[in-house]
């Protein structure tokens, strides 16, 4: 048998004791046995924000990673960002890193003045598959354009051209850009955030609930419906319209955020990585979803799952979205089990 932890060391009682409460949501199965589990919570919102349901724990904090990108957006466009919508999409992108990606974060910088010397996030290859072995192929190297996040980056740069404010120093917690962002984060999610790091990009990152992070998009997507019929539309819907009308600018052809959004008219979706994903629909209602393992393969299925439970026709079973709810698993060339969200988890619809 093997040895039990030694949990006499105070920093390990430390780490436990301040462990999320995360449940079981999604399993694959090998034959009749399970083979895998993935752990992990989820929030649903009503149409006023309010909780209406959870698995695990929504209210601890945890970090949103890209899936804060739309939010991030909001708060540009508040800042003066008026750029065409395609690139506005860009903006609150994880982009594949293909020749449309790369160009448009261009195409931002030129509009106010700058070039690719003005960006301060990390170098990368691209993202998708295909659009990294193409770039590997034509002889590129890992750089900024490349980088996922490229275009917030370049609107981040731009915005400050247009308020007077230093580009250079654009990720320092104290710029006035972010502490627009800190400000627009806290309203829409309606919680000041617990924590704060920095993501992978560079860009100050904070610790907010599942449910705060659904509300947010739940907000989004119903503003998007609603706002702006009769004259402009606010930032909140010239975000969410924008990545609706160009899924392919937010992720890139093939990823499956771009899919459910073509699926479901009027949906927001945004993954993130470490196992994050987030929906909003136009009637204001919202998912959230964190895997605790960081695993990318269950945050979809379960997200569609967590959507049937509110009540979505697309995500019901045999709906639109079937075909990101569930994949075989394969023996020798042929199906002998599955990867599926756990019903248990979520309640009826």
């Amino acid at each position: 048998m093997p040895a039990s932890p030694d949990t006499s060391s105070p920093g390990l009682t430390s780490a436990a004791s301040g462990l999320p409460v995360h449940v079981p949501l999604a399993v694959q199965t090998r034959g009749d046995v399970v083979e895998g589990v993935h752990y992990g919570s989820v929030a649903a919102t009503s149409a006023d924000g309010s909780l209406a349901w959870e698995a695990g724990d929504a209210s601890r904090p945890f970090y949103p990673r890209s899936a804060l990108k739309p939010l991030q957006a909001v708060a540009l466009v508040r800042a003066g960002l008026d750029v065409p919508s395609e690139l506005l999409a860009l903006a609150a992108a994880s982009h594949s890193g293909g020749p449309e990606h790369r160009d448009g974060a261009r195409r931002i910088l030129a509009l106010h003045g700058l070039d690719v010397a003005a960006l301060a996030n990390t170098t990368d290859l691209p993202y998708g598959v295909a659009e990294r072995e193409a770039w590997l192929r034509s002889g590129g190297t890992a750089d900024q354009l490349c980088q996922n996040c490229s275009g917030k980056h370049a609107a981040m740069a731009g915005v400050c051209t247009l308020n007077g404010w230093s580009v250079e120093g654009y990720l320092d917690p104290e710029h006035p850009l972010q502490r627009l962002v800190a400000e627009t984060v806290a309203e829409l999610t309606g919680e000041a955030p617990a924590a704060w790091t920095t993501d992978g990009c560079g860009t100050p990152l904070p610790a907010v609930s599942l449910a705060g992070m659904a509300r947010a998009y739940g907000r989004l997507a119903r503003a998007a419906a609603n706002d702006g019929a009769n004259g402009t539309p606010g930032a909140e819907a010239a975000v969410a319209r924008a990545m609706s009308a160009h899924t392919e600018m937010v992720a890139g052809e093939g990823r499956d955020v771009a899919r459910l959004m073509r699926l479901v008219p009027g949906a927001v979706a945004k993954d993130g990585f470490e196992g994050v994903q987030l929906v909003g629909l136009s009637d204001g209602r919202a998912i959230a979803v964190k895997i605790s393992d960081g695993g990318d393969r269950a945050r979809m299925p379960v997200a569609v799952r967590a959507l049937a439970a509110l009540g979505l026709p697309e995500a019901a079973p045999g709906g639109a979205l079937a075909e990101l709810s569930a994949t075989p698993v394969l023996g020798g060339g042929r199906p002998v089990g599955t990867f599926t969200a756990l019903d248990a988890a979520f309640p009826e619809s």
